[in-house]
């Protein structure tokens, strides 16, 4: 493959030498994902979290990577033809497997050991460390002593300045390697990226996970939990496939046949209830549309049969009438 941009990504993660405020007031250490483009070693999308290490902490990172930026400076954007990356669980996930799959992305793995091309990402690590967090309150760089007393920032803060320093800093200075700025080496390359129709298709690609199921007469089971909607009714017993966000557990994305159907709602996590009354409406509703289809299909099945059973315009012979007896009907006594 010729070398362009956005034909290789590579993304890595990496607990950055900082502490910042957690949500339950605690001092934590944050971990950052980043991906780059291996070409123009430009910063197309990152991540920080403080959970530990998932396929969805990635997907939140290749959405943004692969999405449209909101900041007009920040034009990077595109599908890439190979997503390069470790051996990580959260790379080799099933979730990333389909999602690639999905995206028309290829999933390349370094091989055990051998990290080939892995240290233009790894470097990337040092230099968000060096010249980004040691400007940072709760900085503590590996030999120092603990440091959480000092946290200050909250997670939102840290994100604002890790943009700030890719979008201002890292993508704008001269690259060692390649002697050109990141963002210039890539708008060099003038190219059309190859985008998803949607943000939302990109949400339910990357944010939703997939799953067989069918829909039973209280709803669709899933989790130990169970969804409704007054649509459901109408298909009680045939297979979906429905998509749902891991971080929120509160709705479902049906679909029956590669067709959106709709949203399911668990009723004890989103507070909403389905009624009887629509469920019976639905049941209803389905029913008159496939009498109406029915009716229709056998009103063409007649007039195909009506067709083909009208008589011919050809004369019809008559059946050849017996030989008449040609003696008379009254008997004569001289023929006994």
């Amino acid at each position: 493959m010729r070398p362009r941009a956005h034909a290789i990504w590579q993304a890595d993660h990496t607990q950055l030498a900082l502490w910042v405020i957690a949500p339950s007031g605690r001092p934590a250490r944050p971990w950052l994902t980043v991906i780059e483009d291996d070409y123009s070693r430009v910063i197309s999308g990152y991540a920080v979290n403080l959970g530990a290490l998932s396929a969805l902490n990635t997907a939140l990172a290749l959405r943004q990577a692969i999405w449209r930026k909101a900041d007009p400076a920040w034009h990077v954007c595109s599908i890439p033809a190979i997503f390069y990356t470790d051996h990580g669980s959260d790379f080799t996930s099933a979730h990333m497997e389909q999602a690639a799959a999905e995206l028309k992305a290829r999933l390349v793995f370094s091989l055990p050991g051998q990290p080939r091309g892995r240290g233009k990402i790894e470097r990337i690590m040092d230099t968000v460390n060096t010249l980004c967090l040691s400007d940072l309150p709760g900085y503590a760089p590996r030999g120092t002593r603990d440091r959480a007393g000092q946290a200050r920032l909250s997670l939102a803060e840290l994100d604002h300045a890790l943009g700030a320093f890719f979008l201002g800093t890292y993508n704008q200075r001269e690259h060692g390697e390649t002697g050109q700025p990141p963002q210039s080496r890539w708008e060099a390359g003038a190219f059309l990226p190859r985008m998803p129709d949607t943000l939302e298709q990109l949400d339910l690609l990357l944010l939703t996970v997939a799953k067989p199921r069918k829909i039973h007469t209280d709803g669709i089971h899933f989790q130990s939990l169970r969804y409704l909607d007054p649509t459901l009714a109408a298909y009680v017993g045939e297979d979906v496939t429905i998509r749902y966000d891991p971080r929120d557990l509160a709705e479902i994305r049906v679909f029956h046949q590669d067709r959106y159907l709709t949203r399911a709602i668990c009723p004890q996590l989103a507070g909403t209830t389905v009624s009887l009354k629509d469920i019976t409406a639905a049941r209803n509703a389905r029913r008159s549309e496939l009498t109406g289809t029915l009716k229709q299909r056998t009103s063409v099945v007649d007039r195909l049969l009506a067709v083909h059973t009208t008589p011919s315009c050809a004369p019809v012979q008559e059946p050849a009438s017996e030989p008449k007896d040609s003696r008379p009907k009254l008997r004569r006594y001289q023929e006994e």
